[in-house]
């Protein structure tokens, strides 16, 4: 691994093919060290990702690449016929060893063997590191869940032992114990890292983060933690720049009004006093186009005065962030601390003849406003469990009672609202009582303001199409008192993030959730933790903070 390993990007822009402009003349290094890659979604990080990795090619500029290059792209371009040992690209050498094992000494296989005679050992070693210990390398990735594959294709891009590692989202779709057997693989990296993600808990393992904005790349020293604090400092200080150039171009226009007055009294003054005075007209003459010519001058220069303060309030308003927050108050929500919102007793469902949960199925109460965070490995019955608390499946011979009032299920997909409506449209739907007006003010703090709220909700984003989701499920008539969301921050960029949790701070009802994000899930204050496993559903102490 090169001490020297870097990437430049030199002067790029890049378009789409219809050739609508992404960057424009963008230049950054990334050095030595681990860098986190931030921005909304739609921002560019993926196409920064693709262009570092050769996937696309710059319209102008250059992109180069110092060292051994590693990239796990966010959707790996894998198909279930694989084998371990294929994704890992060992499979000739395995082949050859065996070869070589069973007596066949041909020089082709020594050849293809070379150096890598401990391939088995060293493969062994970074499979265990990422908990994929057991695989077979003879096992087809059809049988494997989406974390196993995603750590699979990590363990092939650090198998090159590269100098440069690209990696994006890598921790979507791994659950919590892998989750940090990752962070441990990060933590431990001594070359250039380029790292894209909404992972905050390894963003917070970064040696500095990069910022991409409005086209422009801003390097902040320090982990996500302090870039966070860093850019909270650079907000409050060009909010008040922005207040003091306001306040200095009102200042301006008024002076600039108060010297119009004057110059048009002193006109009025001096027209009088010649007139009395009975000068010639020729002098009377000279004396009003001098002060014409005076209070001209003045008005310009107030007008250059009122110019410069203007621009420098522009300057101040672009070092301003878009205000991105929602506020929001939910009283209808409210749910009595004592009250059974939902009680299901040995809840079992069957695939075939294989039953999902153990012995007689599981248990699950929920009481009051609780706040649950549901756990466990990817394919335990999390999103199963949810669908039967919803209703959504009648599990077998089970006691399940739900209180009156309605229960919400957001889905990964986000499905609730109809694509081809707008988004006040699908809120009038779920909320036909409220005025037209009151509904309007609502989507406006969900930042749907004007034109924005008569989109269809089939163009949307993926964080835009969870405000409005969230404004059609939380102010529904009734409104909701028990909550279900799975895996809610899966691609949403951070400011999504940050306006879920807002909006899940401010419900006031009983929630269930399933993710593996602790640091969401402490933020929203989860009080019960439940972890689902091996088909047993337990009660967990809340996790250990990691550093």
């Amino acid at each position: 691994m090169s001490d020297a390993s870097f990437i430049v990007f030199s002067n790029v822009s890049f378009s789409w093919p219809d050739d609508t402009p992404l960057f424009e003349d963008l230049s950054f290094t990334v050095g030595g060290g681990r860098t986190g890659l931030v921005a909304p979604n739609g921002a560019g990080k993926s196409t920064l990702l693709k262009l570092a990795a050769g996937e696309y090619r710059p319209t102008r500029g250059s992109v180069s690449v110092e060292g051994v290059l590693g990239y796990l792209p966010q959707n790996l371009p894998l198909t279930g016929g694989l084998t371990v040992a294929e994704v890992l690209g060992i499979a000739p050498v395995i082949s050859a060893l065996d070869a070589i094992e069973s007596g066949d000494t041909a020089e082709e296989h020594f050849a293809t063997v070379g150096n890598d005679w401990d391939i088995e050992e060293r493969t062994r070693t970074q499979l265990d590191r990422l908990g994929l210990g057991e695989l077979s390398f003879a096992r087809r990735l059809a049988t494997l869940s989406g974390g196993q594959i995603v750590s699979l294709g990590l363990a092939a891009q650090l198998l090159r032992r590269p100098d440069v590692l690209l990696l994006d989202e890598p921790t979507n779709n791994l659950d919590l114990e892998t989750r940090h057997r990752l962070y441990g693989v990060i933590e431990n990296w001594n070359g250039c890292l380029l790292l894209v993600s909404h992972d905050r808990a390894l963003l917070d393992r970064m040696d500095r983060i990069a910022e991409l904005d409005r086209g422009e790349i801003r390097s902040y020293g320090g982990d996500f933690t302090a870039y966070e604090e860093a850019v909270r400092a650079a907000q409050q200080v060009a909010e008040k720049n922005v207040r003091t150039a306001e306040q200095e171009v009102r200042r301006e226009k008024r002076e600039m009004q108060q010297a119009r007055e004057r110059a048009e009294r002193r006109a009025g003054n001096a027209a009088r006093n010649l007139k009395n005075a009975g000068l010639p007209k020729i002098f009377a003459g000279t004396m009003k186009r001098n002060a014409q010519e005076s209070a001209a001058r003045s008005q310009e220069t107030h007008a250059s005065r009122v110019g410069d303060a203007r621009a420098r309030l522009d300057e101040a308003g672009r070092a301003l962030r878009e205000e991105q927050k929602i506020t929001l108050e939910l009283p209808g929500t409210d749910v009595p601390a004592g009250r059974t919102v939902f009680l299901g007793e040995r809840m079992q469902v069957s695939y075939g003849e294989r039953p999902l949960f153990a012995g007689h199925g599981l248990d699950l109460t929920v009481r009051g406003p609780e706040r649950i965070a549901l756990t466990g490995a990817n394919g335990g019955g999390k999103s199963t469990l949810l669908r039967i608390v919803n209703g959504d499946l009648t599990p077998q011979g089970a006691t399940v009672r739900r209180a009156e009032g309605r229960i919400a299920y957001l889905s990964q997909r986000l499905d609730l609202l109809e694509a081809e409506l707008t988004v006040a449209e699908n809120l009038a739907a779920f909320a036909p009582a409220m005025p037209q007006a009151e509904r309007m003010n609502l989507l406006a703090r969900f930042l749907f303001r004007g034109p924005r709220a008569h989109l269809p909700v089939g163009v949307l984003s993926g964080g835009e199409r969870l405000r409005a989701t969230l404004a059609c499920v939380l102010y529904a008539e009734p409104a909701p008192q028990l909550l279900l969301l799975d895996e809610p921050t899966n691609n949403l960029d951070l400011v999504s993030v940050g306006q879920l949790e807002a909006a899940l701070n401010a419900y006031r009802g009983a929630f269930i959730v399933v993710s593996h994000d602790e640091r969401f899930l402490t933020e929203v204050g989860v009080g019960r933790w439940l972890r689902l496993s091996g088909g047993r559903l337990t009660e967990q102490a809340p996790p250990t903070p990691q550093g």
